[in-house]
């Protein structure tokens, strides 16, 4: 893979970027955007490489499709808020970019746990010869997977759940 832009700054974004940064093999070049462009430089001052910052507003279809335009990014992290995966998506397919995320999409005002907006999107990523691959994380992602289908098919109620990380070694 030539380049990967992620997408969002916050503390998914300054992971999978450390992660990304780590496999220059896999990554040579990485673009990370977000609508604040000091947090980017931020995360990348703390990498043993370079990478490339943008500001970008998530919300701006035009302004995304801008910027992947002239990046030309083979594929898009987007790790930026779940009301935002259509808007990133519309411009990964209006420039031809790969798009992977880590969460489903969630109106801005209302959190749902359903993927109906994003599969709706399925047709046109093939039609285009674009990968769009959702829901990729794993903690809420495969978590909350587990929880709705326990809450659907053994408990009448669920209370309180509590999730354990058990992490060996660094992943690195």
């Amino acid at each position: 893979m030539s380049k990967v832009m992620i997408i969002g700054a916050g503390g998914v974004g300054a992971v999978v970027t450390h992660k990304c940064a780590q496999l220059p093999e896999v990554f040579p070049d990485i673009i990370l955007a977000s609508r604040n462009e000091a947090k980017c430089k931020a995360i990348a001052a703390q990498l043993d490489r370079p990478i490339a910052t943008a500001q970008v507003d998530a919300d701006n279809v035009e302004e995304l499709t801008a910027l992947l335009q002239r990046e030309q990014p083979q594929l898009v992290i987007n790790v930026a808020l779940p009301y935002q995966d259509l808007t990133i998506m519309d411009a990964c397919l209006a420039a031809g970019v790969h798009y992977l995320d880590t969460a489903n999409y969630e109106p801005r005002d209302t959190a749902k746990f359903e993927y109906k907006w994003q599969w709706a999107y399925q047709d046109r990523f093939e039609q285009a010869g674009l990968t769009a691959i959702l829901g990729s994380g794993f903690d809420p992602g495969a978590t909350n997977l587990f929880t709705a289908y326990l809450a659907k098919h053994y408990f009448d109620e669920i209370h309180e759940l509590d999730i354990i990380d058990v992490n060996g070694g660094d992943h690195g």
